[in-house]
């Protein structure tokens, strides 16, 4: 209810809900002081296809209670709890502060498990089995939607298995990534280029600087056309991890391979978006999941 920006639909819930529950005690009520006059045989009175009779039998007290039990337990319940528009209800539960307490609890109980890793490296971690298991369970629940299962990935998505990192490959620039998490803007270069027959040419220059199959003299016409690319780039084209350029030269296509794929990109531009993970999970938790997420593209002891 708190999305709408007027009162109105909050009354309205509010007095529809109201309404409903005491219009159907006084329903209720009407119905049991009604009499009806029955006949010697005890029924109405009403006979339905040839011989089906309707009986003057009363309602059930216990029937009766129950609904009017009912009824005042969900009156109670709407005091307590929301239920009547922006009406917050006595206790203040929310569905947000239960998730939250359910996980400060859970967060509490785990502590003394990662309380063994506060003082390793995560080049340590990713040498130890244990550390390697809660990482592993991390990555499924956190990373492996946008990732893969085998942290692959898939476009759009990049692959963490392998030694190809757009901001940094180091525990430190992993760390930082998973905490704060990325953004990432290649913005709409055509105006920049020149014609579509510039773009053209550029996109050739760009799949030859990774050695990829090209047409070299539309390639040669390009390269001078890549000048607008070098600000993140490179003029080698090998990218700037500061700025989060990918290295064109090493022919790893996060969005698609191929002259189609490069010139929509130059055309359009891309915005990625990795989200940031603290505030989600604890800061031990994101110390043994960088721990993992480096383990998959270094060998155990490496940096050592």
């Amino acid at each position: 209810m708190s999305d709408f920006t007027s009162n109105f639909w909050s009354i309205y819930v509010t007095a529809l809900t109201l309404l409903g529950i005491f219009g159907c005690l006084l329903l209720l009520w009407i119905t049991a002081r009604k009499k009806v006059e029955s006949t010697a045989d005890n029924t109405t009175g009403h006979v339905w296809d040839g011989d089906l009779m309707e009986m003057n039998n009363p309602m059930p007290r216990w029937w009766m209670w129950l609904f009017v039990i009912t009824s005042v337990f969900g009156l109670g319940y709407l005091a307590v709890y929301p239920g009547l528009g922006n009406y917050g209800g006595k206790l203040g539960w929310t569905q947000l502060g239960q998730y939250d307490s359910e996980v400060n609890k859970a967060n509490k109980e785990l502590e003394p498990m990662y309380a063994r890793f506060a003082s390793m490296k995560p080049e340590d971690m990713a040498g130890d089995a244990q550390a390697m298991a809660i990482g592993e369970r991390l990555f499924m629940n956190n990373c492996a939607q946008c990732h893969g299962s085998d942290a692959r990935g898939s476009k759009g998505f990049p692959n963490l298995s392998d030694g190809d990192w757009l901001h940094g490959g180091t525990p430190d620039k992993i760390h930082e990534t998973i905490t704060k998490g990325r953004v990432g803007v290649m913005p709409p270069m055509a105006a920049a280029v020149g014609s579509p027959e510039d773009v053209r040419n550029l996109a050739q220059y760009v799949l030859s600087l990774s050695g990829s199959p090209h047409d070299s003299l539309r390639a040669s016409l390009g390269k001078e056309k890549f000048g607008a690319c070098a600000a993140c780039h490179g003029m080698d084209g090998k990218g700037n991890q500061a700025l989060g350029a990918p290295n064109l030269t090493d022919d790893i296509w996060l969005h698609g391979w191929g002259e189609n794929a490069i010139i929509a990109m130059i055309n359009n531009g891309k915005t990625n978006e990795m989200p940031a993970q603290e505030g989600k999970l604890t800061d031990a938790q994101i110390n043994v999941l960088t721990a993992y997420v480096w383990g998959l593209s270094n060998k155990p002891g490496a940096a050592r």
